[in-house]
């Protein structure tokens, strides 16, 4: 199940065709294909070892494929073009010296060498970025000593200082608490519809996505099924992408994807939706 069509208005800024990728003589996807339009928030659900990251790993260039294509802005490959990352769980000794506002300079102009002072520009896009995220006051505080919620933040701006237009995170939600995931995704909502950027977020639960997600790319078994939430999570569809029948039920206002047939005593819940 593709992502057909495009939201009205947005052009093609993704598109993962058919994609393949074996690991160790093992296929971990397998007939891939999704599109991501400028300016989309998607969401990408899966479990532990669905896929999600070596999907991202393949649209960054990082991950060879075996069969199938990504163009990311029209070009095969991601060679240079226009992607922040967040990887997953990345934390940072305490004893690290490096300045919140001098890291997330670092994506502006890492590749530059010596000790020469940084321009006004590249000074006022630390700040404007800084702020967006809503980090304005740990600007001169060092990145060691923040949380690991702050830390995650910090990572963003500077996967969002070079202003690329595809922001790509791993988990970003992962080890937060509810009332820190839901500022977290506002924030990024915020901040996408800002910059103009597109945000493709993998994620266990597609719940706190929801408010602000244009669609889903639902991944279990190495393949996808792609399109709004109300199109993707209902029990026909992931009964196919799963391989076996899925049931999807309405809890006290929260919907809940239970593997299993009915009175199945191995049945469990897989994903909570919303």
């Amino acid at each position: 199940m593709g992502c057909e069509p495009l939201p009205p208005g947005r052009r093609e800024l993704v598109h993962v065709h058919q994609v393949e990728v074996s690991l160790g003589g093992r296929t971990v996807l397998r007939d891939v294909d999704f599109r991501v339009a400028e300016g989309e928030f998607v969401g990408l659900i899966g479990t532990n070892g669905s896929g999600k990251t070596t999907l991202l790993r393949a649209i960054l260039g990082l991950q060879a494929t075996t069969a199938g294509e990504v163009v990311v802005d029209g070009r095969e490959g991601r060679r240079g073009g226009p992607v922040g990352y967040v990887p997953q769980r990345v934390t940072f000794d305490h004893d690290v010296p490096v300045r919140v506002a001098d890291f997330v300079a670092l994506g502006v102009d890492g590749t530059r060498f010596g000790l020469a002072r940084r321009g006004r520009g590249v000074r006022q896009r630390v700040d404007e970025v800084l702020d967006s995220l809503e980090l304005g006051d740990l600007a001169g505080r060092r990145i060691g000593a923040l949380s690991g919620g702050e830390q995650q933040r910090v990572l963003m701006a500077h996967a969002l200082a070079s202003r690329p237009r595809l922001l790509l995170l791993d988990e970003p939600l992962a080890n937060l608490d509810l009332p820190r995931v839901h500022d977290t995704v506002a924030v990024l909502d915020r901040v996408r519809r800002a910059e103009g950027v597109a945000v493709l977020l993998s994620a266990h639960e597609i719940g706190p996505l929801v408010p602000v997600m244009d669609r889903v790319v639902y991944i279990a078994h190495g393949a996808v099924a792609c399109g709004t939430t109300e199109e993707v999570v209902r029990p026909e569809v992931l009964s196919a992408l799963y391989g076996h029948h899925v049931d999807v039920l309405n809890v006290h206002g929260r919907v809940v994807v239970v593997e299993g047939e009915p009175g199945d005593p191995g049945a469990h819940p897989e994903v909570v939706v919303r």
